[in-house]
C-alpha cells in the first residue's frame, strides 16, 4: 500500500494553469456495452483505461465479443454483434466497477445462456437486489452464490426472458435505470419502464443521449416513465469520449482554493454566451453529457469567474484565496460531494450540503467517511438526514484514511495544497478511475516552479 505525502503549493509568480485530465469513466464504460451492442464495428477513441474500464473490456472479451485494444493511442474497437452473445456460457469478473456490474447483469439478465457474474469484496457489499428485482420480474433466472441480493450470482436463462414492462427502485443508483435502458433494445416488443426514486437524473440524461447517439431512442413519457420503441437497433460508429469531468473538477477546485486560473484541456460546456454562465446550454457546438459540469456553477457561486477558451473551461478564484461558503444541493453530481468538502474549510463561511443520502452506498460510505476525516483534521461538522454541514476552520496534519475509495484520496489531497502535514494512505486506490492523477498533480508543482 502506497501513502503519498502531499505537499503544499505555493503558485510563486505563476497564476495561470494548464492542465489534463482521462477520458470519462461514465461516458467510457457505456460506450463499451452500446457498442458490443450495436452491429458491426466501433471505434472508441478517448478511452480511459483504468481499473475499472479494463475490468469492463475484460468482461466483454470473456462473453466472446472480438476486441482491440490500444492503451498508448487510448482507443478501442469492438466488433458489435447486434444484441447476440457469442459465449453463451461464459464467467466473468466486473471487479470494483459498479457499471460493468450493473450494466452487464443487465445485458446478460436479458440475454439466453448461462452466466456466472464474480466480483471484487468491495463490489459484493453494493446494492443490486433492486436490479435482480428487476430482472426476476422480467423472467430472468438469478441464483445467488453467496448472500441474496449481492455479487456473485449466476443468471441461467434458457431463452431470451420476454416483457413489455418493468419497475426498478433508483434511491440508492441511478445505475440500475442506465443499465435496463441501454439493454432495452432486446426486447421484442414496446418496453416500459417506471422508476421509483429521483436520484442521479443527470446520469440517466447522459445515458438516453448516448443511446441516441448509437441510434436508439427513449421516449420520456412522464417524470417516472420511460418508453423504447421497439425494433430500434444500435448503429456502430466511431465515436470520441469527452474528458472526465469529475476528474477535472479535482483540479477546477484549485482555483479558489489556491488563488489562480485553471483550466482543463477540452473540457467545454458551451459557456459562450455573453455573461459566460453554464446555463445556455446549446449556445456553443461543445456540449458535455457529464452532470458533474454543474460543478463549475458552484465554483461561481463561491466567487470564481469562468470563461470559455479553445484550450477549454478557465476557472479563476481570487487572488487572495477568498470564497464564500454556499449551500448546495449535489443530487445531480454527487461525486462532487468530497470535493466541495475538501475545499469548504477555507471558505469564509459555512457550506451545506444536501441531496446526499445516497453516498452511503458507494465505494464506501462516503458520508461516514467525509465526517470522521473532517473530525480528524480538526474541522468541525455535522451530519444531516441527506447531508453535511461544514464549519470554516484550519485544517491540522493528519493521515487520511481513503476506504478503498478512489474520490476520497483525490478530493483530500486538496487539503493538502493548502495544510502541511497531509498523507493520503493508500493512494494507488486512484487506479479506478484516474491512475496517474499524483503524477498530474506533481506536474503543477513543477509547472509553477518554472
Amino acid at each position: 500500500m502506497t501513502d503519498i505525502a502531499i505537499k503544499p503549493f505555493h503558485r510563486k509568480q505563476k497564476n495561470s494553469f494548464l492542465t489534463e485530465v482521462p477520458g470519462s469513466k461514465s461516458i467510457t464504460n457505456r460506450a463499451f456495452l452500446l457498442a458490443a451492442l450495436a452491429d458491426g464495428k466501433s471505434t472508441l477513441t478517448g478511452v480511459l483505461f483504468s481499473d475499472d474500464s479494463r475490468h469492463f473490456l475484460s468482461c466483454l472479451i470473456s462473453l466472446g465479443f472480438r476486441v482491440e485494444i490500444n492503451e498508448p493511442e487510448q482507443t478501442v474497437i469492438i466488433y458489435g454483434e447486434g444484441g447476440n452473445i457469442p459465449n453463451k456460457n461464459a464467467v466473468i469478473d466486473v471487479g470494483s466497477a459498479g457499471t460493468a456490474a450493473r450494466f452487464l447483469t443487465a445485458f446478460l439478465g436479458i440475454s439466453k445462456g448461462t452466466y456466472r457474474i464474480n466480483s471484487s469484496e468491495q463490489m459484493k457489499k453494493r446494492p443490486m437486489s433492486e436490479l435482480f428485482d428487476s430482472l426476476s420480474s422480467l423472467h430472468s433466472s438469478i441464483r445467488f452464490e453467496e448472500r441474496e441480493g449481492f455479487l456473485p450470482v449466476t443468471i441461467c436463462n434458457s431463452s431470451v426472458p420476454r416483457s413489455s414492462k418493468t419497475t426498478v427502485n433508483i434511491d440508492k443508483s441511478s445505475q440500475f435505470l442506465s443499465a435496463l435502458l441501454i439493454s432495452s433494445c432486446l426486447f421484442q416488443t414496446d418496453f416500459t419502464i417506471e422508476i421509483n426514486g429521483t436520484h442521479g437524473m443527470a446520469y440517466i440524461d447522459m445515458t438516453i443521449a448516448m443511446m441516441e447517439q448509437f441510434g436508439v431512442q427513449v421516449i420520456r413519457q412522464t417524470e417516472t416513465t420511460f418508453l423504447i420503441p421497439a425494433g430500434q437497433h444500435y448503429k456502430a460508429r466511431d465515436y470520441q469520449i469527452e474528458p472526465d469531468v469529475s476528474a477535472a473538477c479535482y483540479f477546477y477546485a484549485m482555483a479558489p482554493l489556491l488563488g489562480i486560473s485553471m483550466t482543463v484541456k477540452n473540457c467545454f460546456a458551451a459557456i459562450t454566451n455573453p455573461q459566460s454562465k453554464l446555463d445556455a446550454y446549446g449556445a456553443s457546438s461543445h456540449y458535455s453529457l457529464q452532470g458533474d459540469i454543474r460543478f463549475l456553477q458552484l465554483l461561481e457561486q463561491m466567487g470564481c469567474t469562468l470563461l470559455d477558451t479553445p484550450n477549454g473551461i478557465c476557472v479563476t478564484g481570487n487572488k487572495q484565496c477568498r470564497f464564500s461558503g454556499i449551500h448546495a444541493d449535489l443530487s445531480s453530481c454527487s461525486d462532487q460531494t468530497m470535493t466541495l468538502a475538501a475545499i469548504a474549510p477555507f471558505a469564509d463561511g459555512p457550506t451545506t450540503i444536501t441531496g446526499i443520502g445516497h453516498i452511503r452506498y458507494q465505494e464506501c460510505d462516503r458520508l461516514h467517511a467525509i465526517l470522521t476525516e473532517l473530525t480528524r483534521l480538526g474541522v468541525s461538522c455535522e451530519e444531516l438526514p441527506d447531508g453535511i454541514l461544514i464549519i470554516p476552520g484550519t485544517p491540522k496534519a493528519a493521515e487520511i484514511e481513503t476506504y478503498q475509495d478512489h474520490r476520497m484520496a483525490m478530493a483530500f489531497s486538496l487539503i493538502g495544497l493548502r495544510t502541511e502535514g497531509i498523507v493520503i494512505k493508500n493512494a494507488e486506490c486512484c487506479s479506478k478511475t484516474f491512475e496517474h492523477f499524483f503524477e498530474v498533480l506533481e506536474n503543477l508543482y513543477t509547472d509553477a516552479a518554472c
